[in-house]
């Protein structure tokens, strides 16, 4: 009979500095592996204070009432007869540490720190912690509330493994997988059978694919178990933590939990045969010959067992690989933001969100994702998800005390949107019936409580009122007016909008005698905010903006999806919209169309964001490979405009970012200046330079191409 061991990993909804609620989210995770039957429980990374306390890291009452969670988690009966790897920042000397604490049976075994920091993209560990550079194992003089707990005075701490009495475990934490020294490898060669890695990984499209790979390959190299726990929800800011923990062994996937969920505690567990990784190993000669020369780690032993050593445990089955689970882009879009709403929702306490709905496919999309938000809750409540019930019922209640919702539940998406979604068509002279009708209709299909109004007198008094300070009457382009006026007469228009969404957000819930304040939601797409085509302080700037980092190719493509996936026929009309601001007359002769005022194309503009952002090119090497990718549709100097062209309005518009609503983090080449776009805001928009060596090149490559079609 081989050596059968029943492991736990978790996906956590930890919020930052919320010391209670994550104690009680560890030790719930805690009874449910003990249940499920097993004797070691991985978390996440920075699981007692959540990922993404930022500066706060920086201040001594975060470690204070870390050790004060610690010493909770150590007195609890959960912590009984359990090996705990749990994660939270810890100060040695003076220098502070991202670390993993390792609790065997109610003692500290060890605390391990992070070796390999992020810092690139949404990271900056390095701004708080210290990377554990020293090759040795020191010792830790616990705080003396742990001491009289523990009866420990000190344990040790650095980059060594534990153990137990029937295998060896070690840790990692997220970026250590990601990077090519992983320490899987070192420890894998040393005998270490189980790997943890602790992780704070947020959801962007199409990236899960990447860390199932890195496990996979992780253990067919080296042969193990590989336990994977990340942290699930919105802690806080723009990221959403994606969950998906996960057992990997020996290459395949054993277990897996999912991606996107409304569950604050999900715990993953297998049952696997310690067996099956020494037999593996011993099968690669050359994993042999290495591992007999590699470096040895310090060994923390523990008086404790993994496996379960019982003779009558013939009743245990190993888990069965099975294929790992990904979500298509358009239901990742459908779930990763409905799922970052409802967080930001139910933990701001507020009384529902508030849409500007246009008429166009983002306010759509938009609109559609708070649907599927909708959908997710009666979903969850259906299934006996107390925490989400409670929630559902408060934000139903409104604060009212007329109305008996003790018992309420919700069972019905489009009634639970319309006590906490409102929308609101703000149309002028300017707008369409079509878009006025596809609003309505809209409103009507996804359950909204949804207002109409026009708008034109408003924009009227503000005109007249520079007219008499001025003397002047500014005039549409399409009325014999200049660009100055023409762009000057739209803005009006768009930054009453954000005014008029204020004033309904704060007072549309004392209308229907609900107590509290609506979230305004903005949604302009990333390709638009790159480009810099929306007005600064317009219905664009909002408290939260869930498309924000979304293309509009993969909006278009959602809402077809949603079309059939959520039964919503009407969306068809607006895949078939083209997409307009309708800020300007509507003439027989004009239509205002966003992509001919912006002089690029959406696929262009996304080609661009990725060239910029995600390959790091500059004008001259955008055009570089460009006019090779484009090159049998368009010339040279075709590309090279194009390429001009946006990088003068990105240059011109780059200011915007800095203003811009905090927006749920989707895409790789997401413009985002606050944290995830570290680049100036003030530029010299001639690119004279990079510009004139791109044309350089390009009369280089035209007269190549006329001596071509000359032969």
């Amino acid at each position: 009979m081989g050596h059968l061991v029943t492991v736990a990993t978790c996906s956590l909804n930890q919020w930052a500095l919320d010391f209670e609620g994550n104690l009680q989210r560890i030790l719930e995770s805690i009874r449910i592996a003990k249940e499920k039957g097993a004797k070691l429980r991985v978390g996440p990374e920075l699981e007692v204070t959540g990922y993404g306390c930022q500066d706060h890291f920086l201040e001594g009452d975060t470690y204070l009432h870390s050790w004060e969670v610690l010493a909770s988690i150590l007195q609890s009966e959960e912590a009984k007869d359990m090996i705990l790897d749990i994660g939270m920042p810890v100060m040695h000397k003076s220098v502070k540490y991202n670390c993993r604490i390792i609790i065997a049976d109610r003692k500290i075994a060890l605390i391990r720190p992070k070796i390999y920091l992020a810092n690139d993209g949404n990271y900056r560990e390095l701004r708080f912690f210290t990377p554990w550079t020293a090759k040795k194992v020191e010792k830790f003089y616990l705080p003396r509330m742990i001491q009289n707990i523990t009866r420990q005075t000190q344990v040790p701490i650095g980059d060594a493994v534990i153990s137990t009495l029937d295998t060896c475990f070690g840790c990692e934490t997220c970026e250590e997988l990601f990077t090519p020294l992983s320490p899987h490898i070192g420890m894998g060669l040393d005998g270490v059978e189980i790997f943890t890695n602790s992780s704070g990984s947020h959801h962007e499209l199409r990236k899960l694919n990447l860390r199932i790979d890195l496990m996979k390959a992780a253990t067919l190299k080296v042969g193990g178990l590989y336990l994977y726990s990340n942290q699930q929800g919105c802690d806080g800011d723009r990221l959403y933590y994606d969950g998906c923990a996960m057992i990997v062994l020996n290459g395949q996937v054993v277990a897996q939990g999912s991606q996107f969920s409304l569950r604050d505690v999900e715990v993953v567990t297998a049952t696997i045969d310690l067996e099956d990784i020494r037999s593996f190993r011993a099968s690669v000669a050359s994993r042999s010959i290495q591992a007999s020369a590699s470096s040895a780690y310090e060994r923390i032993d523990i008086n404790q067992s993994v496996s379960d050593n019982r003779d009558d445990n013939i009743h245990l089955r190993a888990s069965i690989p099975r294929a790992p689970f990904y979500h298509s882009p358009e239901e990742e879009i459908a779930l990763g933001p409905a799922c970052w709403l409802w967080d930001y929702l139910r933990r701001s306490k507020t009384a529902g969100y508030f849409l500007p709905l246009s008429g166009g496919i983002d306010s759509c999309a938009t609109a559609v994702i708070v649907s599927s938000m909708c959908r997710l809750v009666v979903k969850e409540a259906q299934e006996g998800n107390q925490q989400v019930i409670d929630d559902a019922r408060r934000l139903a209640m409104g604060g009212r005390t007329t109305d008996d919702l003790s018992d309420y539940i919700p069972t019905d998406p489009r009634e639970f949107a319309n006590r906490l979604f409102y929308t609101c068509y703000m149309g002028t002279e300017n707008s369409s019936t079509e878009t006025r009708q596809r609003a309505k209709d809209l409103a009507e299909a996804i359950g909204s409580y949804h207002t109409d109004l026009n708008m034109d007198t408003v924009v009227q008094a503000i005109q007249s009122l520079f007219s008499v300070v001025t003397g002047r009457v500014p005039r549409f382009k399409a009325h014999g007016g200049s660009l100055t006026e023409n762009l000057a007469l739209q803005n009006i228009q768009a930054r009453l909008r954000m005014l008029l969404a204020y004033m309904f957000a704060q007072l549309l819930p004392w209308c229907r005698s609900i107590q509290g304040g609506l979230l305004v939601l903005g949604s302009a797409n990333v390709d638009e905010s790159l480009r810099g085509y929306l007005t600064k302080y317009d219905c664009s700037s909002a408290d939260v903006n869930p498309i924000g980092g979304i293309s509009k190719r993969d909006l278009k493509r959602f809402i077809a999806y949603a079309r059939d996936a959520f039964d919503l026929p009407i969306l068809e009309s607006f895949l078939d919209a083209t997409p307009t601001a309708e800020l300007e007359p509507i003439t027989k002769d004009y239509v205002q169309s966003d992509e001919v005022d912006m002089g690029m194309t959406y696929d262009e503009l996304t080609q661009f964001g990725r060239l910029r952002k995600v390959e790091r090119c500059g004008p001259f090497a955008m055009f570089s490979k460009l006019v090779h990718e484009w090159g049998e549709t368009l010339k040279p100097s075709e590309v090279a405009t194009k390429v001009k062209r946006f990088f003068f309005y990105y240059s011109i518009n780059r200011h915007k970012m800095t203003t811009m609503t905090p927006s749920y983090h989707a895409e790789a080449y997401s413009p985002d200046d606050n944290r995830f776009d570290l680049r100036p805001f003030l530029y010299n928009a001639s690119w004279k330079w990079q510009f004139n060596r791109i044309d350089q090149s390009m009369a280089k490559l035209e007269q190549q191409n006329n001596i071509n079609d000359i032969d």
